[in-house]
């Protein structure tokens, strides 16, 4: 297996590359789906939140939640994402790393992979998900 792994990831999906020749084309090998990540807030919470009393007094208001469900979404997405290529490094898959993503989710993998030791990460800020493996390729430095 290639010692070169690229993930191009937006908000909903990713898609694992690999690299056999540093100049050569992308070969995808998987993908990883976030469904949820494009639905609309409102589909994504149940109902309006819940209710709270005051400490003193008679008052009542709505309790808020701590992160915003699309956010949310984004973490769940970003912690998949970050299991696989654990896995994966665990499987002696890969020892170099070319994340390209926009910046939100960059720094949200970015956290999550801190523990992948040994493994050289460069990143590129970039939404590149809508594009084919071509397109990509074209967008990325010469020698990966």
């Amino acid at each position: 297996m290639s010692s070169r792994l690229v993930v191009v990831a937006d908000q909903s999906k990713a898609r694992i590359f690999t690299v056999d020749d540093p100049h050569g084309p992308l070969q995808q090998v998987d993908e990883l789906e976030h469904p949820e990540a494009r639905k609309r807030e409102q589909e994504l919470t149940s109902d309006r939140p819940g209710r709270s009393f005051d400490s003193s007094g008679q008052g009542r208001h709505a309790m808020g939640t701590s992160v915003e469900p699309k956010k949310e979404e984004a973490i769940r997405f970003a912690k998949q994402v970050a299991g696989y290529l654990q896995a994966a490094h665990h499987e002696g898959r890969f020892n170099r790393l070319l994340l390209v993503a926009g910046p939100p989710l960059l720094g949200l993998l970015r956290d999550r992979l801190k523990s992948l030791s040994g493994v050289k990460v460069t990143e590129i800020e970039k939404n590149l998900g809508q594009y084919n493996a071509l397109e990509i390729r074209k967008h990325l430095p010469d020698r990966l």
